[in-house]
This record gives structure tokens, C-alpha cells and sequence, in this order.
């Protein structure tokens, strides 16, 4: 395979680059109220450049281009230090596979051009990795207008600063597990839903939990039909685990580049053991750069993200949190006693083995979806269904 740029795909990385160069924006503040607000600003100048949804129909705002474009995109932000791009692959591309045209043509364009926000509302304290587990319910009304919804999710990402809410729920109590869920389009300002921020160790509150009490959800608010919740959800997970959607693979070579800049010139000290280390992050690192191009290649006939992502998702795991280890042991004390965005990425790296689905899940999924191993006890006959 040759993973050079078409002429097409260099014209465009020439484009873009030349763009950064002209908007790159300050650095952005530690307070989280106003770094919020400062990537909403970038978000929205990186819009109206036309640099969010590039792989979208032009019906909705997008440029109608290939993924390799998003990934060229991540590539430029990540290797020239700029903020990351809005993380809403997962969700616009939910809408756009399953919304009705009425709901496409309503939220994908205000999606694209970064004036409303949303989170993803999955999580809960008791159904973690275990979605199937989701406890938050929405009943239908008497005369079948609406949905009525109670419970609470946790760990949802930018709720509060978002608009609307994907909300995965239960409504049909009486099927079994994920057959019994559905997506609905929550607005956060709707009576009845409360945020509450949670403070994570780098001090952001880019988390929240999400109170929903006797929230009423019109009907015509359900993405895709009642009871598909779990189909959408995965495939919508498909996305937000692949490392070329989200842009991870090029902030982490930036991570090692500068590493390796600093010991080569001296402004840090690596003794043996630690070249040896920044060696092995290269090597993981590099290994999920093949793979990611590998799962990138597979998708330019249209194919869809599928189970294969989990096997990026482990990569990049093991990549991220490897190299931030060593970024800290290299650096030093330095970055333990001061505000120092070296710790935070390593804070941030340690979550990367929960979020998005458990280093124990993504190997289930490989081991039964992609290898199609038997289930069961050792010894069992039994075979996945």
C-alpha cells in the first residue's frame, strides 16, 4: 500500500497548513470556564474555514471529501501543537446514519458549524462498561406523545457547555438487556435536567454527571426506532475509537518528537534505561501509526468503523500511556510540582484504558467478534451465539 498523499490529499495539506499559519490562536488558558470558551472560538473559526466535517455531505455543511481528509486534518493540528478539532465524529455521523432527513437537516449543518453543542450520555454510575446495564428510563405517556425520562448518567463529556444531549435509555423494561434501549435527542435547557460538574485531577471539569427528572422528550425526538439504541451506540462507538477519527496518533508523535529534541540537545538527561524506554514508545507508537493506516485504507469504499476499531483502541492504549511514562521520568520532578501540561496528558493517558470502552472490553471484542473464539468455561463446548 502506498500511504503518500495524492496530489489531490498534498494540495490540501498545503491548503490548510497555510491557514493554521494565519489563525493559529494563543495558548489556550488553564481556567476551565475560559478554555471552554476559547476552543468553542477555535471550533467555530476552523467551521467557517471549512474544516469540520470534511468527510460530510455538502447537503450539511460538509465538503463531501474522503476520511483520509479527517485524517489529514488531525494530522496538521496534532503535529503543529494546535488545539484538537471538535470531538463530534461519533455523534454526527450517529444522526447522519440513523436521523430521519427532518433531523438530519435540523441539527447536522448547527453541528458542523460548531454553534450547538452536544455530549453523549452514556455512562452511569452502576452501567459503566457494561452499557446493557443502563438504567435511566424514559416511559412513554399516556396518549404516546412523549417520553417521560428519569436517572442519571456520569462522566459525560463537555455537558456543561453543551446544548443537547444523545441519550441512551431504557425504554422498553420488559426486553432483556440492550434489547431494550433507545436514542433520544434531549435539549439540555429542557425542565427537569440538572449538571453537576466533576473535577478531574488536571482540574478541568470537562466532565459531569447528568440528572434527568421527569424530563419530557417528544416522540419525534427518537433517533432511529425504539429499541435500537444498542445498534447505534456501537456504532457510534466505532467511531469515537478509532485513533484517525479523534486525532490522538499525531499530538502523541509530537509528544515523542519534542522528547526526543530535548535529550538530543541536551535540556534534558536520559541515561540508557530511559533511551531504551523512549525506544519502546517509539515502536508502540509506530506500531499504531501502521494500523491506523491499515484501518483508514479499509474504509475509502465507504465501509463503516466496525469491531476492528478495538484493535486501534488497544494500540493506542498501550501507545499513550507508555510514552506519557516516559515523558515524566525523562522530564523529572519539573513536571510534578508545577502546572505543567506533561502531567496532564499523563493524568489524561491513564483514562485511556476506561473511556471509550475498557482495555477488558476491547479484548472481548476482538476475541469473539474478530477472531470468533468460543465462550464459556475451559472446557465448555459453547460457541458465541
Amino acid at each position: 500500500m502506498d500511504y503518500h498523499d495524492t496530489p489531490h490529499e498534498a494540495a490540501f495539506r498545503a491548503e490548510l497548513h497555510a491557514w493554521l499559519a494565519a489563525h493559529t490562536p494563543a495558548d489556550l488558558p488553564r481556567d476551565p470556564d475560559e478554555r471552554a470558551a476559547a476552543l468553542d472560538r477555535w471550533h467555530r473559526a476552523l467551521a467557517a474555514g471549512g474544516y469540520v466535517g470534511l468527510s460530510f455531505p455538502v447537503e450539511y455543511g460538509g465538503r463531501g471529501l474522503p476520511p483520509t481528509y479527517e485524517a489529514i486534518l488531525n494530522d496538521e493540528l496534532g503535529s503543529g501543537g494546535h488545539p484538537q478539532p471538535p470531538a463530534i465524529g461519533h455523534i454526527t455521523n450517529a444522526i447522519r446514519l440513523f436521523g430521519t432527513d427532518a433531523q438530519r437537516a435540523r441539527h447536522l449543518p448547527a453541528m458542523l458549524a460548531c454553534t450547538e453543542r452536544w455530549c453523549q450520555g452514556f455512562s452511569e454510575p452502576d452501567a459503566g462498561s457494561d452499557l446493557a446495564s443502563v438504567r435511566t428510563r424514559a416511559a412513554l405517556t399516556p396518549d404516546g406523545s412523549e417520553y417521560l425520562v428519569n436517572g442519571q448518567k456520569i462522566w459525560t463529556s463537555e455537558a456543561l457547555w453543551s446544548h443537547w444531549c444523545l441519550l441512551l435509555c431504557r425504554t422498553e423494561p420488559d426486553r432483556p438487556g440492550h434489547r431494550g434501549l433507545s436514542m433520544l435527542l434531549v435539549p439540555l435547557d429542557t425542565p427537569g435536567v440538572e449538571c453537576r460538574a466533576i473535577t478531574t485531577a488536571s482540574g478541568t471539569r470537562e466532565f459531569a454527571e447528568v440528572f434527568f427528572s421527569d424530563v419530557r422528550v417528544p416522540t419525534g425526538q427518537v433517533l432511529g426506532e425504539p429499541g435500537q439504541g444498542w445498534a447505534i451506540a456501537m456504532q457510534l462507538l466505532g467511531y469515537e475509537r478509532g485513533p484517525a477519527d479523534i486525532g490522538w496518533v499525531a499530538r502523541l508523535a509530537r509528544t515523542l518528537t519534542l522528547l526526543e529534541d530535548d535529550i538530543r540537545t541536551g535540556a534534558v538527561q536520559a541515561d540508557q534505561s530511559a533511551r531504551i524506554a523512549v525506544a519502546r514508545a517509539w515502536v508502540g507508537l509506530r506500531t499504531l501509526q501502521l494500523h491506523v493506516q491499515r484501518t483508514l485504507s479499509s474504509r475509502l469504499d465507504g465501509s463503516l468503523p466496525g469491531p476492528e476499531g478495538s484493535i486501534d483502541k488497544l494500540l493506542l492504549t498501550e501507545a499513550d500511556q507508555l510514552l506519557n511514562h516516559v515523558v515524566l521520568t525523562v522530564r523529572g520532578a519539573g513536571a510534578l510540582v508545577e502546572e505543567h501540561a506533561d502531567l496532564d496528558a499523563y493524568f489524561w493517558s491513564r483514562a485511556q484504558s476506561i473511556f471509550g470502552g475498557t482495555q477488558q472490553i476491547q479484548r472481548t471484542i476482538v476475541a469473539q467478534r474478530l477472531l470468533d473464539l468460543p465462550t464459556g468455561t475451559p472446557g465448555s463446548t459453547a460457541c458465541r451465539s
